[in-house]
């Protein structure tokens, strides 16, 4: 079996072959594009028994990931820190796109587990979509504080609420009160409220619209209490199609729930997970303190937790790790009643 290791850039990408013992036997560079692709298809085609290893750049190699599944090839999916750990420790030093290649196909050779990549179906168009609207959000706020400041030079003491500004009664407010005042600094604030109001109708329009594919998409996860429609869309975004964790167990420790042992000898010992997909492990802890917050399991847990000796924030982790398992059971369940990646149309 060979493996081909690919170090992927915007307008290039080497790839670097190497056999089961780690040895190279050859390499090439090729362009960006799907000629390029086809291309290094075509020169990997002299060794009949074949395997991918990409970075897991989504950005840089997706378009590679795409033309390389729908030929039929097998790819899998490896992990940037695991590549640099191989780096440093290879003989050869220095760095290079050879280099950095022959680190992709020996971190896949190293680990028989990675992910198997798959087409984007719609866990891709969610997490765009997630993206996008946070990006706006961060914008709002942006604009939110320079406007603050300008109603501040304007009329000291009398500025709207804290988390007003999102509303549309107080931005309609703020137009007809600046209408008439012809002050540079309010001619400035009026056209802040004006980029207010669209980000607000961009922004409610794409909730309503990552509400729908959350439905349609992930209906059982979606049910689960604190689970709301954008934490939904969120998890669905950043797991990218729980297939690829062979349990529950290994789901908790990418997204940092799971304790990491720390003993050596007789005596077991664990310490706090600060690593893994720390966009999940802030959904699921939104979850939890959501939970928390209404008559349930949940509460009772934590008060289990407590009596049995465990500190409020100790009772938390135990909580999530919990809430991460359920997460886990119930996003098998929608996979397996999803349509079909290979029914789903390609994503660009």
């Amino acid at each position: 079996m060979v493996t081909l290791g690919v170090d992927a850039h915007k307008r290039t990408h080497t790839v670097v072959a190497v056999d089961e013992p780690g040895r190279e036997l050859g390499q090439r560079t090729i362009a960006a594009t799907s000629d390029g692709h086809l291309e290094a298809l075509s020169w990997a085609e002299q060794w009949s028994q074949r395997r991918w290893a990409l970075e897991d750049c989504a950005h840089l190699t997706r378009q590679l990931k795409i033309d390389l599944l729908v030929a039929g090839e097998s790819v899998v999916k490896v992990p940037p820190k695991m590549m640099a750990g191989v780096r440093r420790s290879a003989r050869e030093r220095g760095k290079s796109d050879p280099i950095d290649a022959r680190a992709v196909a020996q971190a896949a050779l190293r680990e028989p587990d990675l992910p198997v990549a798959r087409l984007d179906g719609p866990a891709r168009e969610l997490r765009l979509l997630v993206d996008h609207r946070e990006d706006l959000v961060g914008e709002r706020t942006r604009i939110m504080r320079r406007l603050r400041w300008h109603l501040h030079q304007l009329a000291p003491g009398q500025e709207p609420p804290p988390r007003s500004l999102s509303r549309h009664v107080v931005l309609n407010e703020l137009a007809i009160r600046l209408a008439t005042d012809s002050r540079p600094v309010a001619r400035l604030a009026r056209s802040l409220v004006e980029r207010l109001r669209l980000l607000k109708a961009e922004i409610d329009a794409l909730e309503r619209e990552i509400a729908k594919l959350v439905e349609d998409a992930a209906p059982k996860l979606r049910a689960l209490s604190g689970c709301g429609p954008l934490t939904t869309a969120k998890l669905i975004g950043e797991v990218g199609g729980i297939g690829r964790f062979r349990s529950r167990a290994a789901f908790a420790m990418h997204n940092g729930t799971a304790p990491v042992p720390v003993w050596s000898g007789n005596t077991a010992r664990f310490r706090l997970n600060r690593g893994g997909n720390r966009q999940i492990n802030v959904a699921l802890h939104r979850i939890a303190i959501t939970q928390m917050q209404r008559p349930g399991p949940a509460q009772d847990y934590i008060a289990r937790q407590r009596s049995a000796g465990k500190t409020k924030l100790e009772a938390i982790r135990a909580l999530r790790r919990y809430i991460s398992d359920e997460v886990y059971r119930r996003m098998v369940l929608d996979a397996a009643s999803a349509v079909p990646a290979a029914a789903l149309p390609v994503a660009a």
